[in-house]
């Protein structure tokens, strides 16, 4: 359901199965502090990235759960995280081990762009991805890409690397996730915009973390695609927990599963081997000043909290994701530059996101 502030225009899009059935809600406009109130009665919903999915249907949403039994128990916290990680060991997707080994390529000295070029074709969809996005207006060389040996001559290394996690990642996160009520575009869609925005901000204040902050944004929600299943399983606590409009996901991971999705993020970067640096912002993404003042993490945190203030948000709760007390002074930006930010995002999302929906 979209629904639009009736005092300063704001558009939020609501999962329809996020809203308490039969009763009305509101909530405070993140923008203007408005009441906006929501009636949920069924009506069509459009879609918040149209042009990501002009050449992909919807996907069909699952069956509800039945609702659980009181007597039946189910794994959480520790145990929770323990049985993801023993599920995932020995089987990681394909995302991280090919985006792991170009980055190591691309960051020795002494290979060439045959080496990388070796690693790429063992997944042939990666490589259509590739020269797509390398050939795509955006980067402004559409038509004369024939290799990614020919794109790093013309683009340099360090922009195939971030074509490259981007090639590398569109499969792994562009999935629906039923627990949380989000349609693969718009998460997919989401994890672009803060990969962007923290490009962006990196590039303005700490161009040296630039690359890993691109990175760092792209991945910052993969707990949730761990947690997805469990959350499903648990639907009807979670219904319960958000039903009075005051609480975040986030709570309510903590609350029902004893672990939030950053957490268990953080847990499975680590397990594919990612760099520390990437991990910690994974972690504090929502919560920086627990950091330890780490650059990367405060990044990653404000690109996030614009995402899902602008039109790039994640579903019912986004405006309970404000921006914590002091994140814009500690990353460097003014009052006003966080309009440019977006502004540049948008454009990013929108162009690189139907490249991408195009391919699939």
């Amino acid at each position: 359901m979209r629904v639009r502030c009736p005092h300063c225009n704001k558009v939020y899009n609501i999962p329809d199965d996020a809203l308490p059935q039969g009763k009305r809600m509101s909530f405070h406009c993140k923008k203007c502090n408005g009441v906006v109130r929501i009636d949920p009665s069924p009506k069509p919903q459009k879609e918040l990235f149209p042009r990501l999915s002009r050449a992909k249907k919807a996907e069909k949403k699952q069956a509800a759960p039945p609702v659980e039994q009181e007597t039946e128990t189910k794994p959480m916290g520790r145990e929770l995280k323990k049985k993801i990680l023993q599920i995932l060991m020995g089987r990681l997707p394909v995302m991280p081990q090919i985006v792991l080994k170009a980055q190591e390529v691309m960051a020795d000295p002494n290979s060439s762009m045959k080496d990388l070029a070796r690693i790429i074709e063992t997944d042939q969809g990666i490589v259509t991805r590739t020269l797509l996005l390398a050939n795509s207006a955006y980067y402004g060389l559409a038509g004369k890409v024939t290799s990614v040996q020919h794109a790093s001559v013309l683009l340099g290394n360090e922009t195939l690397g971030e074509i490259i996690v981007m090639a590398g990642t569109s499969g792994f996160l562009n999935k629906t996730l039923q627990g949380y009520g989000l349609d693969s575009k718009i998460f997919w869609g989401h994890s672009l915009a803060v990969a962007f925005g923290s490009k962006f901000i990196a590039g303005k204040v700490r161009p040296e973390l630039e690359n890993d902050a691109f990175v760092a944004g792209l991945i910052h929600d993969s707990g949730k695609i761990m947690l997805d299943q469990h959350v499903f399983e648990r639907k009807a606590a979670f219904d319960a927990f958000m039903m009075d409009g005051g609480k975040s996901y986030l709570q309510a991971e903590k609350e029902i599963l004893g672990l939030d999705h950053s957490e268990i993020g953080s847990e499975v970067c680590k397990t594919w081997g990612l760099p520390e640096a990437l991990t910690v912002a994974v972690k504090y993404h929502h919560n920086p000043a627990r950091s330890g003042g780490d650059g990367l993490a405060y990044i990653v945190h404000v690109a996030n909290s614009l995402a899902l203030m602008g039109d790039f948000g994640n579903g019912i709760d986004d405006e309970m994701y404000a921006i914590e007390e002091g994140a814009m002074e500690f990353v460097g930006l003014k009052p006003g530059d966080e309009e440019g930010v977006m502004r540049d995002v948008s454009e990013s999302v929108e162009r690189i996101g139907e490249e991408l929906g195009e391919a699939d």
